[in-house]
C-alpha cells in the first residue's frame, strides 16, 4: 500500500498521479462529457435483482396443548349424575390451525390471525364413590378456534410477543365414565363404562391469550421467497373458559408449538439507466477475518521530551504530576499509575499518566545515574527572560523535590524551539502552534536518560514500557470506502442492516474512507451477515445509493496472547524525522516481529492544517516506517511477515489522543507499529 509522494519540508501538500487535482480535472471532463451526451450513449448497468422482506405471510401452526382442569363436576348430563364430584384434572390436546401474519419489515408491530382445531382432551383425577368404588371422568371437548392477534418485536428483532381475544365454538363434548368395583368385595360385577354428551355446553367461548415467539429463517433473507420456522408458547388462562354454563368446571391451557411461514418480497425495480455520477463511485467495505474485542498489549510508550507552559506563566501547569519530597521514596517508573495528574486528558488514560509523569521520571533517572546531566532550553514568544524563568522552574523542582545537584541541570531561554511548529508566513491556526512553540526541552547526552541511539534537543527520552487492555484494537476495524466521494458528494452516509432487519445509521462524512470498530456493529453478537447501502448527496443535491455485504465474527484471542506497540513520533509537518529512527526501528523493532507475524502500521496527525493533506502526510509517514522494516527483515532473510499499511489523517474517531491540549498534538503526530502475533 505504499503511496508515491514526496513532501516538501515545511508543507502539508503532496503531488501525486492520482492526486486530487487530477482526480477533479478528469471528474469535470466526465461531468461535461456526460452532460452532451444522450441518453442512449449510456451503457445500462446491470444490478442485481432487490427485493423487499415480505409484508404477508401464510402458513400453518401445530403444537399441543397442556389443559389443567378446575372447580367441580357432578351432573354430568340430564340422566347422569355421578356419585362423586371430579374437582381436578389435566391432559393434552391436539392443536391444528392455518395462519396468516401482516407486518412491514420496518414495524416493530404487526397483526396475526389463526383459525383451526383446538383440543381440549383432558383427564379427571381418580375420586372414590360412597360405595368405595374408585372412579374415572375424562373427555374429548374440542373447539374450532379463531385468534386474531397484535403481534409486537421489541428492538426490532427476532423476538416477538403477542396477545388478542380467543374465540371457540364447541364441536365435541363427550366423556366416558368409568366406575370399578369395590376391592373389599372381589365377586362384585364390574359396571360398564358410560359414555355420553356433557350437557349445557357452552356452544361459544368468548376468552383471550397471551405469548412469545421467535423466528428463525430457513431461507436467505435476500431472496425473493422466503420461509421461517416460529417456535411460540402461549398462555390462555382460565377467564371465560368454562365449558358449561353450570357448575364451576374451569380450563387453563398452555399452549407449545411451531409454526411454519411462507412470505414473497416485491422486487424493488432498479433504474434503467445508472446516473454517470453513481458509475464513477466506487464504495466498497472490509472487515477482518475475525474482528478482535480487545487484546493484551506491552507497549515501549516514547516519552517526549517536552514540558508544555500555558502562554503567560512560567509556572509549570498542573496537568503535570508533581510530587512532594515525602513521595519520592515510593516513586516508581514501573508503577506510574499511583501518581495520577490532577487533569488526566486525552483518550489513552494509560499513556497520559506516564507523560505527565515526565518530571519525576528524569529526576528519578538522574537521582539513580549520577553522572547524566541535562540540559532544559525554554522557549517563549515573550522573549528569552521568560523562557529562562521557565526552565529554571523545572530546575527547582529537580533540586528541591529530588535533591539534583543543581550544577548538573544547565538552562537556556529562547524565542523559539529549535525545531518550531510555527513556520515563517505562516498564517492560519497561529494560536494552536504558538502553544506547541511555548515549552522547555529536555535533551541530555546522557544514554541512560535517552532514546536507544538518539541524543540533541530533539530526541525523545528513553520510553517506558507499559502493558494494559486495548479495547477495539486497529485491526478490529472494518473499513469502508467510498472513492472519490470527497470529490462528488458533499457528504454521504451509510445504513448497515442485519439479518433480522435491525438498522444502524453512521455518518454523514465527507472523507473517502472511514473505519467503524467491527464491536460498535456487532454489539454482543458473535457473527452476522449485514447489508451495507451508502447513501451518498451529490453537490447538486442528487441522492445516490450504492450496496455491500459483509460478514462479520467476533473473536477473543488467547489469554496468553499478548500484541506489541511501538510508536514514532515526528515534528510538527514533518515526515523526515523518520531518519533519526532507522536504526531504532532495525535493530529494536524488526527483530521483536514473530515469525509469520502480522505488522499494522497506521499514521495519524494532530488536526492542525487540512484535512486531505493531514491524510497524505500520514499515509506517507506510515510508508516511510514500512519501508525501513520490510527492508531490514529482507536483509535477515524474511519473508514471513504480513503487513497492513494505513494513514488514519486527523481522524479524531481513530486519533490515539485528543487534540485539547499541544501535548496531545504532539502526541498525535506519530506512526503505531502493531505487531500480532500469528493467529
Amino acid at each position: 500500500m505504499k503511496t508515491n509522494s514526496e513532501f516538501q519540508a515545511g508543507s502539508r501538500t503532496a503531488w501525486s498521479p492520482t492526486g486530487p487535482i487530477v482526480r477533479k480535472l478528469t471528474l469535470s471532463i466526465l461531468l461535461l462529457t456526460g452532460l452532451q451526451a444522450t441518453v442512449l450513449a449510456q451503457t445500462p448497468t446491470i444490478l442485481e435483482p432487490v427485493f423487499t422482506k415480505p409484508t404477508w405471510w401464510v402458513g400453518a401452526a401445530a403444537g399441543g396443548n397442556l389443559n389443567f382442569y378446575q372447580g367441580t363436576t357432578q351432573q354430568l348430563n340430564e340422566t347422569l349424575m355421578v356419585p362423586a364430584a371430579f374437582r381436578r384434572g389435566n391432559g393434552i390436546g391436539l392443536y391444528l390451525a392455518p395462519l396468516v401474519e401482516y407486518r412491514k419489515p420496518d414495524s416493530k408491530w404487526g397483526i396475526m390471525l389463526q383459525a383451526g382445531y383446538d383440543g381440549r382432551s383432558g383427564k379427571f383425577e381418580r375420586v372414590v364413590t360412597p360405595c368405595n368404588c374408585p372412579a374415572d371422568l375424562s373427555t374429548k371437548l374440542a373447539y374450532i378456534t379463531v385468534e386474531p392477534s397484535l403481534r409486537f418485536t421489541p428492538f426490532k428483532s427476532n423476538f416477538y410477543l403477542f396477545g388478542g381475544p380467543r374465540l371457540a365454538f364447541n364441536i365435541s363434548k363427550s366423556f366416558t365414565y368409568s366406575q370399578k368395583t369395590n376391592p373389599d368385595f372381589v365377586e362384585q360385577v364390574p359396571i360398564a363404562d358410560v359414555k355420553g354428551d356433557f350437557s349445557s355446553v357452552k356452544s361459544t367461548l368468548i376468552s383471550m391469550q397471551i405469548g412469545a415467539g421467535y423466528d428463525i429463517y430457513l431461507t436467505d433473507e435476500k431472496k425473493q421467497r422466503q420461509t421461517i420456522v416460529s417456535p411460540f408458547v402461549s398462555f390462555q388462562p382460565y377467564f371465560g373458559q368454562s365449558p358449561r354454563s353450570v357448575e364451576t368446571w374451569t380450563l387453563t391451557t398452555v399452549r407449545v408449538g411451531a409454526a411454519i411461514k411462507f412470505g414473497r418480497g416485491k422486487l424493488v425495480p432498479p433504474a434503467e439507466v445508472v446516473p454517470l455520477i453513481d458509475t464513477m463511485v466506487t464504495f466498497s467495505v472490509n472487515s477482518p477475518k475475525n474482528i478482535p474485542v480487545e487484546r493484551r498489549v506491552r507497549e515501549t510508550f516514547p516519552l517526549r521530551n517536552y514540558v508544555f507552559f500555558d502562554i503567560g506563566t512560567t509556572t509549570i501547569s498542573d496537568r503535570y504530576v508533581l510530587l512532594t519530597k515525602d513521595q519520592v521514596k515510593d516513586f516508581k517508573e514501573d508503577q506510574l499509575e499511583v501518581f495520577k495528574p490532577k487533569r488526566l486528558s486525552g483518550r489513552s488514560d494509560r499513556e497520559m499518566v506516564v507523560y505527565y509523569n515526565v518530571l519525576n521520571i528524569v529526576g528519578d533517572r538522574m537521582g539513580k545515574k549520577p553522572s547524566s546531566q541535562v540540559r532544559l532550553t525554554g522557549a517563549s514568544m515573550q522573549g528569552p527572560a521568560v523562557a529562562t524563568e521557565m526552565a529554571e522552574s523545572i530546575k527547582k523542582y529537580l533540586v528541591d523535590i529530588f535533591g539534583i545537584d543543581g550544577s548538573r541541570i544547565n538552562t537556556e531561554g529562547r524565542v523559539k524551539p529549535r525545531i518550531p511548529s510555527e513556520q515563517p508566513g505562516g498564517t492560519k491556526e497561529l494560536d494552536l502552534l504558538r502553544e506547541g512553540d511555548n515549552r522547555v526541552s529536555i535533551w541530555s547526552d546522557s544514554p541512560d536518560l535517552m532514546m536507544e541511539f538518539q541524543s540533541g534537543p530533539d530526541a525523545p527520552l528513553k520510553p517506558v514500557e507499559i502493558v494494559g487492555i486495548q479495547e477495539a484494537p486497529v485491526d478490529s476495524y472494518v473499513s469502508f470506502r467510498a472513492e472519490p466521494a470527497a470529490d462528488i458528494y458533499s457528504s454521504w452516509s451509510m445504513d448497515i442492516v442485519d439479518q433480522q432487519g435491525v438498522s444502524q445509521h453512521y455518518g454523514p462524512y465527507t472523507q473517502n474512507m472511514i473505519s467503524i470498530p467491527g464491536k460498535s456493529i456487532l454489539g454482543k453478537t458473535p457473527e452476522g451477515d449485514y447489508v451495507v447501502t451508502m447513501i451518498g448527496t451529490t453537490k447538486a443535491g442528487d441522492v445516490v445509493r450504492k450496496h455491500s455485504t459483509v460478514h462479520m465474527v467476533l473473536w477473543t484471542p488467547p489469554t496468553d496472547e499478548e500484541g506489541v506497540r511501538y510508536s514514532v513520533i515526528f515534528e510538527f509537518n514533518q515526515s523526515k524525522a523518520i531518519d533519526i529512527y532507522q536504526r531504532y526501528l532495525t535493530e529494536i523493532v524488526a527483530p521483536k516481529i514473530p515469525i509469520n507475524g502480522k505488522v499494522i502500521i497506521h499514521g495519524h496527525t494532530d488536526t492542525i492544517g487540512d484535512e486531505a493533506s493531514n491524510q497524505v502526510l500520514s499515509t506517507a509517514r506510515a510508508n516511510e516506517v514500512h519501508d525501513i522494516l520490510a527492508s531490514a527483515l529482507k536483509s535477515a532473510g524474511r519473508t514471513d511477515v504480513t503487513f497492513d499499511v494505513l494513514g488514519f489523517g486527523e481522524d479524531q474517531t481513530l486519533s490515539p489522543f485528543n487534540n485539547n491540549f499541544p501535548e496531545e498534538r504532539f502526541y498525535n503526530r506519530t506512526v503505531l507499529i502493531d505487531i500480532i502475533p500469528q493467529k
